[in-house]
């Protein structure tokens, strides 16, 4: 059996050993880290949300977005949550509200009732709403952990700490090391993302919230024990040093705008990652030395990667094959 070596343990290189796995090949994982998805991955807000990241994004990030929801229920059955997307706007930014309604498909309208029947905390705070039914999102942190937990128990092996084995030969090598290959890959630069969890019991949320704003558009991500991701930031710069004053105060803000009780909430923790990024945003599967490269995931990690994987697995497959042959 031939034996791929897969490089980085965030989104990507899981859904990549995930998508070797089920061509049945053998696969051994290295990861500078001490865990699986402790880089970009473990910032991220695990939106699959295809059709609302159309209204800033190519028509082929939709194509290719469109069976995450589906490839996740697969590789960690139970970690989706189908219930789509609700986007929202103060009365003074309805605009943005037409606007991001133009450039998208896959919603519907709702008004104050069609509101508080989705969301009952969100009850008499807005007039009008896009839904988009269709989308789902997941924990991030717990998916891939549960992803890396089933890869190994299908003989997956992992090293952690960055130590590459040197006692052995790999029919090849998938780079998929994140903002590690920027200085490696043309082309590729680094975008810093900020986010910050609330912990409070008084608000009670189903779905990621979008609310717009002409400078500050956030998401919040409801997670379990009574937690909420807010995000995220998109800052032209490979700094990730801790969160800036300006983005926490931009996020408390908008986050006490949509519900006032967030006021109350416990800043429980914050983050910053840097996103791999070419310069149209659209990541790829490109030729390296060693075999092939995942890169540019940006801020679509979740929803694109097991397209992008399986396009590479596929790659991989077809030439595997023709050697044999």
């Amino acid at each position: 059996m031939s034996t791929f070596l897969v490089k980085g343990a965030g989104v990507a290189g899981l859904a990549m050993a995930h998508e070797l796995v089920r061509r049945g090949f053998s696969v051994e994982v290295i990861e500078k880290a001490g865990a699986a998805g402790l880089g970009a991955s473990h910032f991220a807000g695990g939106m699959l949300a295809p059709y609302c990241e159309r209204e800033a994004a190519e028509e082929i990030v939709l194509t290719l977005g469109l069976g995450a929801a589906g490839w996740w229920e697969e590789a960690v059955p139970g970690e989706v949550r189908r219930r789509g997307t609700l986007v929202v706007a103060q009365p003074r930014d309805l605009p943005d509200l037409v606007r991001f309604a133009a450039r998208t498909t896959g919603h519907v309208w709702i008004d104050r009732k069609g509101v508080t029947d989705l969301e009952p905390a969100l009850a008499g705070r807005f007039e009008k709403a896009l839904f988009f039914q269709q989308e789902a999102h997941l924990d991030p942190r717990r998916a891939l952990a549960r992803l890396a937990g089933r890869l190994r128990e299908r003989g997956v092996v992992f090293h952690f700490g960055g130590h590459e084995p040197q006692d052995r030969r790999f029919a090849g090598v998938l780079d998929c090391t994140g903002p590690a290959a920027i200085p490696r890959l043309s082309g590729m630069r680094g975008v810093r993302g900020e986010m910050l969890y609330l912990e409070t019991a008084d608000v009670t949320l189903s779905r990621p919230i979008r609310m717009l704003h002409p400078r500050h558009p956030i998401y919040i991500v409801p997670r379990d024990d009574h937690r909420f991701m807010v995000g995220a930031t998109m800052i032209e710069a490979e700094d990730d040093g801790p969160i800036t004053a300006r983005s926490l105060m931009e996020f408390l803000n908008a986050a006490y705008t949509l519900h006032p009780a967030f006021g109350e909430a416990r800043v429980v923790e914050t983050g910053t990652g840097i996103r791999p990024a070419f310069a149209n945003n659209i990541p790829q599967v490109i030729e390296t030395e060693e075999g092939l490269a995942i890169a540019g995931m940006h801020r679509h990690g979740f929803l694109l990667a097991p397209a992008l994987a399986v396009r590479a697995a596929d790659i991989l497959l077809a030439r595997h094959s023709r050697l044999k042959g």
